[in-house]
């Protein structure tokens, strides 16, 4: 690590004199533009973006209601989301999720979960309000962001906009009637020509909320946030950014885990620096560091087992990142990116029990056991990549990268059983991933593109180092294997977007889709191994652990597709549908965690100072399950969601929505079942029933 930042610290210093003369020139005139930063990886710049990527709504500006960052996923084609209760939830794409994605926020940072059950994943730690949009790269179609296996996705936070000189702001709140849920955000900006400021603060409330048979879910919550973002215009054409955020979880109820989360706090900080149109041929140079650091405390107060064993446990996660890139063009046609980055996540903590109940017998002193739950465990990854873009002619350009990750991982206060197990020591691996792919701009109105990429992923710190710990969507324990071999996503991809102009009432009509095949090699599942038992609670069904393990013969494929017909000038009609189909040939089943074919039909208009929109979602039954994962069929389901916007005044915007207006129950089929709930057996999770939201922002 000191390495790392003694390089990064002299890179910048190097920077910064590269030309002397570039810089004085600079000083003399401030800009009157702000450098941009690399927060945004999809810019619409066709000689820069990665190949088959996808851009969300504009949240700022449709936004009606208060919700968890991870709902905001459940609008975008192609993606669902996993359910553990109304906070821990993770989107899932294209049957890819956790480690399998490449979640960051702002072009970079990253902050893991500290939680082995997953209560506080990377969607936490933010709140809605703030995301401006979400960029999705569709698979391994780049080298630049680190390594990747399923696809990147960049969650955007509010930029500062140099336009608006000035003192300026907002003020936002919104409601739920399903829960009685409310949130709150204030947000402050200060902008000039040489600094820019801006800070915001916000709370959320939410309550347990009933679904559609009025049965009451265990997923309170509350939660308290606020960031600070520092920017300075170093010279004309160099910019240096701080911005550090917490969050403090409290009070978090979790109906598909074993616990709830008494407290999660979290602590980012982010360092980014930019040198742009520095010569002809370095064109750029970029630096980011980051530091994140999650403290999480979960207990069973509330639970059943709580009158037989009481259970705590403290765990923390620090992650610790950065990257530098340097931008050349060799020639006019060629384009070239080359850096590297660095990626270190540790975590530790423990569980204390405090038994009262041994073998069915009340003991007359309670016993304690402290139990390693992360045993003290690092993973450093050190990766080195190139990508070109080649524009071969006006329209066509040609993406190639490669990269290489060097991972370390060790385990340093192991328990005995896992040492014994497998005689641990330190590990390093070597992998190396690439891509190629073209874009081709066959007229105006229409693009072509096709990509292969290999994505590899070595195993996460739960695959690698967890030891008899409830951690899936069943009551099996699950035992680590720090031999893992990195799991490899061979991916080949086409699609194609365009639009037609059209004549009379119809303005025209746009059209978007994509194919893709991926086949596995070395994908990680969790297996039964009916040599080893249960270590806690041993006579407690079912009596044999999982052991995580590498696949030799997987693969999945599918499709996107997205329709949409505009008319007299405002209104518009769309359609969007996605399928996956995941096979593990092993053990002749699906993988886990496949979603089934979901379709969104939906109709509205967008006009200056008022919009609305009817969204009619239908999702199919999943029939094609892993049973070796725990995975039930589950039947398909039928919702509606209605919108409607207004801007009454200036700088005033009000929403409203009734989300599923019939009051359906209904469960996706990737939600956690129940756990260790009283009243509740092992069915899965249901949705929220008919819920009204309201929200009001003010601009000043």
């Amino acid at each position: 690590m000191r390495t790392f930042y003694s390089v990064l610290c002299c890179t910048l210093i190097s920077a910064m004199s590269f030309s002397q003369e570039t810089k004085d020139k600079a000083q003399d005139s401030i800009s009157q533009k702000t450098v941009k930063l690399d927060e945004v990886l999809i810019t619409g710049n066709k000689m820069t973006d990665p190949v088959l990527t996808q851009v969300s709504n504009d949240y700022q500006k449709n936004i009606v209601q208060p919700k968890n960052v991870a709902d905001l996923f459940n609008n975008i084609n192609g993606f669902s989301v996993i359910k553990r209760g109304n906070y821990a939830t993770d989107p899932s794409f294209r049957a890819s999720q956790y480690e399998q994605l490449n979640i960051q926020y702002d072009g970079g940072t990253k902050a893991m979960n500290a939680c082995p059950n997953r209560m506080d994943p990377i969607t936490t730690h933010i709140i809605p309000e703030e995301v401006s949009k979400i960029e999705i790269i569709k698979g391994p179609y780049t080298v630049r962001y680190g390594a990747t296996f399923g696809g990147v996705i960049n969650i955007v936070t509010d930029k500062i906009n140099s336009e608006d000189k000035g003192f300026h702001g907002k003020v936002s709140g919104g409601y739920e009637s399903n829960g009685n849920s409310f949130v709150t955000m204030l947000q402050l900006q200060q902008v000039t020509d040489k600094y820019d400021i801006v800070g915001n603060v916000g709370y959320r409330d939410f309550g347990s909320y009933e679904d559609g048979s009025q049965v009451e879910i265990p997923s309170s919550f509350r939660s308290t946030d606020y960031g600070l973002k520092f920017g300075y215009n170093l010279t004309e054409n160099q910019r240096l950014q701080a911005h550090w955020r917490q969050s403090f979880g409290r009070d978090v109820l979790h109906a598909g885990l074993p616990m709830d989360t008494d407290y999660d706090n979290s602590s980012i900080l982010s360092l980014d620096y930019k040198w742009s149109n520095i010569g002809d041929v370095i064109k750029s140079f970029t630096a980011k560091a980051y530091y994140s650091y999650v403290d999480h405390l979960m207990t069973n107060t509330l639970r059943p087992s709580f009158m037989m064993t009481e259970a705590s446990s403290a765990v923390d996660a620090t992650t610790i990142g950065g990257k530098l890139e340097l931008n050349w063009k060799p020639t006019s046609n060629l384009n070239v990116f080359s850096g590297i980055d660095l990626f270190h996540i540790a975590r530790d903590g423990g569980r204390d029990r405090l038994v009262k109940v041994m073998n069915g017998m009340t003991l007359p002193t309670p016993r304690l056991f402290k139990d390693k739950v992360w045993q003290d465990s690092y993973i450093d990854d050190i990766g080195l990549f190139t990508e070109a873009k080649w524009s071969v002619n006006s329209s066509t350009i040609v993406t190639a990268g490669m990269r290489t990750d060097i991972l370390t991982s060790d385990i340093r206060d192991p328990e005995a059983d896992f040492d014994a197990m497998y005689r641990l020591k330190k590990r390093t691996e070597q992998n190396v991933s690439g891509t190629v792919s073209v874009k081709k701009t066959v007229s105006d109105n229409f693009i072509l593109e096709a990509a292969f990429g290999r994505g590899v992923r070595s195993a996460n710190m739960i695959e690698r180092y967890i030891n008899h710990f409830t951690v899936g969507q069943d009551s099996y324990e699950y035992i680590g294997n720090p031999n893992l071999k990195a799991e490899v996503n061979n991916q080949f991809e086409i699609g194609f977007k365009g639009h037609e102009d059209l004549k009379g009432i119809f303005n025209s009509f746009k059209y978007e889709t994509s194919f893709y095949y991926s086949f596995f090699d070395n994908y990680i599942v969790a297996v039964v191994d009916p040599n080893l038992t249960r270590k806690y609670m041993p006579t407690m069904q079912p009596v044999n652990p999982k052991v995580f393990q590498n696949l030799d013969n997987a693969y999945k494929t599918g499709f996107e597709v997205m329709g949409q017909l505009d008319f007299l000038n405002d209104y518009y009609m769309k359609a969007a549908g996605a399928y996956v189909y995941a096979k593990n040939k092993d053990f002749s089943e699906s993988l886990p965690l496949t979603p089934p074919f979901k379709l969104m039909l939906s109709t509205g208009f967008e006009k200056e100072k008022l919009w609305a929109n009817a969204q009619y979602n239908v999702t199919s039954a999943q029939n094609n399950i892993s049973k070796t994962f725990g995975e039930t069929k589950t039947e398909g389901y039928q919702t509606l969601d209605l919108r409607l916007g207004v801007k009454p005044f200036k700088n005033v915007s009000l929403g409203v929505a009734v989300l599923n207006v019939f009051d359906q129950t209904y469960h996706d089929h990737l939600n956690f079942s129940f756990n260790n709930q009283a009243d509740f057996g092992a069915v899965p999770i249901t949705e929220p029933g008919r819920n009204i939201t309201v929200f009001f922002q003010k601009k000043f």
